[in-house]
């Protein structure tokens, strides 16, 4: 049985992707990060998250892998892809389909009046 969480950035699935098919497995999770591009990601920031993903998925190891669990690691990166943010690593893709500031309006520097 596929068991999947869907966030506005994170879609994780109970399975494994062959031909660009989602195929249901009962102990491999497959991680989609940011699927409409909202933000700009370097290579260190995009491996940071699937750190954190694999150190959380770690955590449940031994527990039954549940709807209630997925959703929770699905919870939890959100949460990390929001610091990101606001420490900079990452911003938002002003180019992109949908610019709806999910995580928070964007920074802007502003001169500084003498």
């Amino acid at each position: 049985m596929l068991i999947k969480s869907t966030t506005r950035h994170v879609h994780i699935f109970t399975a494994t992707v062959e031909n660009n098919e989602l195929v249901p497995s009962e102990n491999v999770l497959t991680l989609d990060i940011d699927p409409d591009n909202e933000f700009n990601w370097s290579e260190e920031s995009l491996q940071k998250v699937y750190r954190q993903f694999d150190d959380l998925v770690e955590s449940y190891n031994g527990q039954e892998l549940t709807e209630y669990n997925v959703r929770r690691i699905g919870s939890d990166l959100e949460h990390f892809i929001r610091g990101l943010l606001q420490k900079g690593e990452i911003s938002y893709n002003l180019a992109g389909r949908v610019l709806n500031y999910s995580m928070g309006l964007p920074r802007v520097e502003s001169e500084a009046t003498p």
